[in-house]
């Protein structure tokens, strides 16, 4: 395995990297913070009191719906990879994130479901994401209907040398067809369907039977492949599912499951972050169903149990870990991008507490995680509460806290935290036929 101590700057390793010398997927994003030091002052236009757990939520849903209306091309509706969280700080970095526009859209169909802006101005807004993502799409051609992973927000054009990538084009994709199932819109419909046929799953493969992580215009494919359990369980579905180009069930078949045992938990993992068992659940609805390997909405709720006493194993040595302040995934630190976690413990942990691994855990152990977030809420609320809610990191040992916000962190919450009120997205994402067809086609059955 690979040293991540020694992978800590970025200049050293890139994301696609240091996730595939683990083994597994990866959407986080390695840019920018690389030794960052600053401590936030805290937003001064708190919210005052204690708040229930519904009211926390939607704080966490309000300021995440306003992440991603404000970090966003004017003129194109792309969202940023990551945006300053001090409150009326700027930010000006130009590249965007594909998985993050994803998130986007979903965050989108929320805030129009709760009012948070008019209906209205929410559809426009995705219209011109829609037909943004159309131009790229077009723009881009040695991709074979998959984007490059980062792009500029005003151009569209390729950002940070990144890759054409399969794990982000799903991510966007689970976005759109969420769009798509939600407004019911002739024009949205269009611009979703369009898209989505355009994506040559079979490509991805390059001849392999699991999909390569992504293709290189300087270097060919990615040898690296999502050969193992990861969050790209929707990569496999939404490719067996195309109209157009779809993967073979076999595919399904060939991702291996390796199983972990670690505090009386058994469970299908990879060697990887928590976020593993959370992306795919955002948007697919794994509840009360299983195929012929797992029930993998379980699966991810002994993943997270396994996370959480994994975290208090580490009270001896960093003694802010408890039942009521855990969770580590992928994040900043305060030297640089961290991927770690566990079990089994990855990365240079140092007493950080990562709020997306919480509230990316709300639709597994909703009281667990509501707990510890209301912990960080009501004791260190000047610290980690941000201009668009929880920072992406913050160690009570140190004081540090990450100022910038992470896209996709910032969506995961905003999802979970939706589905775990309403299971608004599930609900609407289900809807598409091409997910049924696929889910059916693998052979889910009802648990």
């Amino acid at each position: 395995m690979i040293d991540l101590k020694k992978a800590k700057t970025l200049g050293r390793w890139n994301r696609r990297e240091v996730l595939a010398a683990l083994g597994v997927g990866a959407a986080a994003s390695l840019f920018g913070c690389a030794n960052a030091s600053t401590v936030l002052g805290g937003n001064t236009s708190l919210p005052t009191g204690e708040l229930t757990n519904d009211q926390l939520m939607d704080q966490m849903e309000q300021l995440g719906f306003a992440y991603f209306t404000k970090e966003i091309g004017a003129s194109t509706g792309i969202v940023r990879d990551r945006a300053n969280a001090i409150s009326g700080g700027s930010s000006t970095d130009t590249a965007g994130s594909i998985s993050a526009t994803g998130f986007g859209l979903t965050a989108l169909c929320i805030g129009a479901s709760r009012g948070y802006a008019s209906v209205a101005s929410i559809k426009e807004q995705v219209i011109t994401t829609l037909q943004s993502l159309a131009k790229a799409q077009a723009n881009t051609p040695e991709g074979k209907g998959f984007l490059y992973h980062y792009i500029n927000i005003n151009t569209l054009a390729r950002a940070r040398t990144s890759e054409i990538s399969s794990g982000d084009t799903a991510i966007l994709l689970c976005g759109m067809l969420m769009a798509r199932a939600y407004f019911n819109d002739p024009t949205i419909t269009q611009l979703v369907n369009t898209f989505y046929q355009n994506v040559n799953f079979q490509w991805m493969f390059n001849g392999g039977t699991t999909y390569s992580q992504g293709w290189y215009p300087e270097s060919g494919f990615i040898t690296y492949r999502y050969n193992k359990y990861c969050e790209m369980l929707m990569l496999y579905l939404l490719g067996i599912g195309s109209p157009t180009y779809p993967a073979p069930v076999s595919s399904w078949n060939a991702l291996q499951r390796p199983y972990l045992t670690y505090g009386g938990y058994t469970y299908i993992t990879g060697t990887a972050p928590l976020f593993i068992h959370q992306f795919s659940h955002a948007w697919f609805d794994f509840r009360n169903k299983k195929d012929q390997y797992t029930d993998y909405f379980n699966n991810s709720i002994l993943a997270t149990e396994a996370h959480k006493q994994f975290c208090i194993s580490l009270n001896s040595e960093f003694v802010d870990y408890s039942a009521s302040l855990w969770g580590i995934s992928s994040s900043d630190s305060a030297n640089g991008y961290q991927v770690w976690g566990g079990p089994p413990a990855m990365g240079d942990i140092d007493g950080s507490i990562v709020p997306n691994a919480l509230g990316g855990s709300l639709a597994f152990l909703p009281n667990d995680a509501l707990t510890a977030l209301q912990n960080l809420y009501n004791n260190f609320n000047s610290k980690v509460w941000t201009q668009y809610g929880f920072a992406d990191v913050f160690n009570p040992l140190t004081g540090f806290v990450g100022p910038d916000i992470l896209g996709i962190d910032q969506g995961i919450q905003v999802l979970m935290a939706e589905n775990n009120r309403t299971g608004l997205v599930w609900n609407t994402f289900m809807q598409n036929p091409e997910i049924l067809t696929a889910m059916n086609a693998v052979g889910f059955v009802a648990d």
